[in-house]
């Protein structure tokens, strides 16, 4: 049933008064997403868990013992002191933004990008459709708030809300809604294909395989000692999928601080990553938490707690930093260490090789090109 406000598509029209990229949008302040995966004893117990499995006490050398031993039994015997780490090296920046736009929703939670290159953008219960220069062109209103997008090359829209996929066209249809795998699944990031629609279900820590028509055909990454699969560590509600051109998907296993590459009936083929301070590796309880592909196939990865955003080959070798924890002040402090389920950033990249840096925090997108002097 239409909205007595929408068009008869579905859609919410724009007053044209608020069409301008860079105007002032009326946008309150930041308001985070209900983000909860998890609850804080919860994190805690996560967090631990990870550092237990991945080693990363010592691996980071980051926890400060005696304070560990002093701390109360309400606070993190994890915390550490990360400050000596979140100024970024320029030699290391090969980017450069060229512009930025708000987002005209609060609460935002994903990017993606059509074929015909708009940005979607979820925030709240809404699903905004821009062009690239962030004029606000559609709008799609849900039921739920939405935690994943991903789009085809046929223009069909597969929307994440927490626990099933709605499916539009391109006109802002709803065509399908698919339903949910269980009560336990927490959606956070869709990778759509000509065949198939790979769905992070970061409740369940695995990656759900679907035919274009909704149906489960698989499920990738649970733990398998057989196959040669260690599983997923998800201690916080972030868990990214992408389609490679190389015919694998990449995912971002966050606990254990690497990305993994599948074929699509769930064999591991590659994984690299690894804990620690250095620029090339992931820190904190649980990164990188999104992924987006280069045309070239390197891939770019987005983190919080330091909110930060690095290109690496496909292989895995650390190439440059986009954009460091000063560009991203407010984000950097909303995740501690008692508590660090939101926050963050998000991302995608155009076929010309810009990336569209979602703050999850600011409400806000910033357009990055890269060097020429770095190319």
């Amino acid at each position: 049933m239409n909205h007595p406000s929408r068009g008869g598509d579905g859609r919410i029209p724009d007053d044209p008064r608020r069409q301008s990229a860079h105007a002032d949008v009326a946008v309150p302040a930041p308001i985070l997403s209900a983000n909860r995966l998890v609850n804080r004893r919860d994190f805690l117990q996560r967090a631990t868990e990870t550092a237990k499995l991945a080693g990363l006490g010592a691996a980071l050398g980051m926890f400060d013992r005696s304070r560990a031993a002093a701390a109360s039994a309400t606070a993190n015997p994890w915390a550490y002191d990360d400050s000596k780490v979140r100024k970024t090296d320029p030699k290391l920046l090969h980017y450069h933004e060229v512009s930025h736009f708000r987002c005209t929703r609060p609460s935002p939670r994903c990017i993606a990008l059509t074929q015909d290159e708009h940005l979607l953008i979820g925030a709240g219960k809404y699903l905004s459709e821009h062009s690239v220069d962030g004029t606000r062109v559609s709008e799609i209103a849900l039921a739920d708030e939405v935690r994943c997008v991903g789009a085809t090359p046929d223009g069909s829209l597969y929307v994440g809300l927490r626990q099933h996929v709605e499916v539009f066209d391109r006109k802002g249809q709803r065509r399908d809604t698919w339903p949910s795998p269980g009560s336990k699944s927490y959606f956070t990031g869709i990778a759509a294909g000509e065949a198939d629609v790979f769905v992070a279900d970061a409740g369940t820590r695995a990656v759900l395989r679907y035919d274009r028509s909704g149906r489960l055909k698989g499920r990738i990454g649970e733990k398998d000692k057989t196959r040669n699969i260690p599983g997923f560590i998800i201690p916080s509600p972030f868990f990214d999928v992408e389609i490679a051109r190389d015919g694998l998907v990449r995912v971002a296993n966050t606990g254990r601080h690497r990305v993994e590459a599948y074929t699509f009936d769930g064999d591991l083929e590659l994984s690299w990553g690894t804990p620690g301070w250095a620029i090339e590796n992931f820190c904190g309880c649980c990164n990188p938490i999104n992924l987006t592909l280069l045309p070239d196939g390197r891939v770019v990865t987005f983190e919080k707690g330091i909110p930060r955003v690095k290109v690496y080959t496909a292989e895995g070798g650390f190439e440059s930093i986009v954009a460091g924890a000063e560009s991203f002040a407010a984000n950097a402090k909303v995740c501690g260490p008692n508590d660090c389920t939101l926050g963050g950033l998000d991302g995608v990249a155009d076929a010309k090789g810009r990336i569209y840096i979602l703050d999850l925090v600011a409400a806000e997108t910033r357009v990055m090109e890269r060097d020429k002097a770095g190319a």
